[in-house]
């Protein structure tokens, strides 16, 4: 006789199955069930004395192999919430981290509300960035770079979703698709892990191009700061998030090529992720 398990069972027996793979085995273990019951979390909870259907317990083993071998949560259930708002993810594109919300945060704090101004968001990737802000600032005109067509194609996937049309994609590598547009603000969540990095190995399901820079982790960022002038306004900003030992080497850079109000601000968990500078030439 076959025994069924229930909701909390197999929520237990999938967190016991993923300690070993992942830092949030039980999180882990409850999105991708309530992705595939479409149900919210939540549910499990209340739900918890229920029966999984043999036919979803099979389907939930797949997707925990799946988890287990290193695909991120995001990639298996195709979504990832970020600012709040629901983001389609593939493998085409970096998953949304938490992290990069400091990022947004700062930005719209840099330009007045009403103001109309223009956005350069590069390396858009999902689009989290300049679509974020553009939930947050409708009457801004924002432009969204990436150098991947795959990338680009789950960025304005997004916007249709969101129903954010306001937001203009193009492909190109960092400025070569503006080459005579200037903007109020530059941000970008560039590559910055070094070639060699040992992280990368928890990150190998993601795409290469959106993670490394090259030998230092600096090249992506140093690009971008030494290009950045010619594309701002004069008291235009530029905004970037780095590695969380890069802050001085992006300080430097930035006052390297002329940029004034130079600061870094920390994640949530204290360490460094986001500088920026104003520009301040004419």
């Amino acid at each position: 006789m076959t025994t069924v398990a229930t909701i909390a069972e197999t929520v237990k027996n999938a967190e016991l199955a993923l300690q070993p793979h992942s830092e949030s085995p039980r999180l882990d273990a409850e999105l991708l069930l309530a992705t595939l019951l479409g149900l919210p979390r939540s549910a499990l909870i209340v739900r918890g004395n229920e029966s999984v259907a043999l036919h979803d317990e099979s389907a939930y083993a797949e997707l925990i192999k799946r988890r287990a071998n290193g695909a991120p949560v995001a990639y298996i259930t195709g979504k990832r919430e970020f600012w709040s708002l629901p983001f389609k993810v593939s493998p085409a594109v970096l998953v949304p981290r938490p992290e990069t919300e400091i990022l947004v945060e700062h930005a719209l704090a840099l330009l007045p509300r009403d103001a109309q101004c223009s956005i350069l968001d590069l390396g858009t990737g999902s689009g989290a960035i300049a679509l974020s802000l553009a939930h947050e600032r409708p009457h801004w005109a924002i432009t969204a770079v990436d150098n991947s067509p795959a990338a680009l194609a789950v960025a304005a996937q997004n916007a249709q979703r969101l129903k954010l049309p306001q937001v203009t994609w193009r492909l190109g590598s960092w400025f070569d698709s503006v080459p005579l547009e200037r903007f109020h603000l530059i941000i970008a969540n560039p590559p910055y892990l070094a070639a060699q990095d040992p992280a990368l190995k928890a990150l190998r399901a993601e795409p290469a191009g959106a993670l490394v820079s090259g030998p230092t982790g600096l090249e992506a960022l140093s690009a971008i700061i030494a290009r950045a002038a010619g594309h701002l306004y004069a008291g235009g900003w530029l905004a970037l998030e780095h590695g969380i030992t890069q802050a001085q080497d992006v300080a430097q850079l930035l006052e390297q090529h002329g940029f004034d109000s130079i600061r870094t601000y920390s994640d949530l968990s204290g360490r460094p992720r986001v500088t920026l500078g104003v520009h301040t030439q004419h």
